[in-house]
């Protein structure tokens, strides 16, 4: 009988080509960019899934990570103060991690562009630290068939990363998040697995399409983007 309680630990993780970091002075191609690789690391995720699911290799981990934008600024430059966005407030080194950039196209070309003009500085995509979770790789919509689970040996967790509710919290849309010594300061008041959480909330809730509720209800240049990765770094 096979002992599903205490298989073997996993030496292997699998993860998509690594992405080699790119700046950009164009808003527009910073988003493409962004579309570009948070497509091709959920669908790696995506595909191992169905891999498994049809009796593959259940003896390695597989893992993709989140986008992640970055801003660099060295000087207290002068905007347009009747804006409270599309600036950096001080000096210094600062970073989101993204996700759904389709869903946002809009909303993060006005940002960016306005970053980008404001201080005269680049913004640069990369890919995180922060890994996704399988369950927000799949698009809205998507059935997994239950008898999948059949063929996967182990339990998801030691295959996939899941959402991780200390992740999710509101420490930098509260104002009490301080960041490490040496570490970046907060681009958005929300981080990219925050708004996935909020994003399947949404959903799950109020029986309405992410997408629909997106374009129906929410201006790309308001605060009522409550789901959306608002790029203002903390006051």
């Amino acid at each position: 009988m096979e002992n599903r309680s205490y298989p073997q630990a996993i030496e292997s993780i699998a993860t998509p080509e690594p992405f080699v970091r790119q700046s950009f002075d164009d808003a527009r191609e910073a988003v493409a960019t962004l579309r570009t690789l948070y497509t091709r690391n959920t669908r790696f995720l995506r595909d191992s899934f169905a891999a498994l699911a049809a009796g593959g290799d259940s003896n390695r981990r597989y893992r993709a990570f989140y986008p992640e934008i970055s801003v660099t600024t060295n000087s207290f430059t002068q905007v347009d103060s009747r804006q409270a966005y599309g600036h950096m407030p001080t000096p210094g080194h600062f970073s989101t991690t993204i996700t759904q950039p389709d869903l946002f196209e809009t909303y993060l070309i006005e940002q960016l562009g306005l970053i980008i003009r404001n201080h005269g500085v680049p913004v640069v995509i990369s890919e995180s630290e922060t890994s996704i979770p399988l369950h927000f790789a799949f698009l809205e919509g998507t059935h997994v068939d239950g008898a999948a689970a059949k063929h996967i040996k182990r339990p998801i967790r030691d295959l996939f990363d899941v959402p991780d509710l200390d992740g999710t919290d509101d420490q930098i849309a509260n104002g009490t998040y301080e960041a490490p010594v040496g570490r970046p300061r907060p681009l958005a008041q929300f981080t990219a697995q925050r708004v996935d959480y909020s994003l399947h909330r949404l959903s799950h809730y109020t029986a309405t399409s992410q997408v629909t509720f997106r374009t129906s209800y929410c201006s790309p240049t308001t605060n009522s983007t409550s789901t959306s990765s608002v790029l203002t770094p903390e006051n």
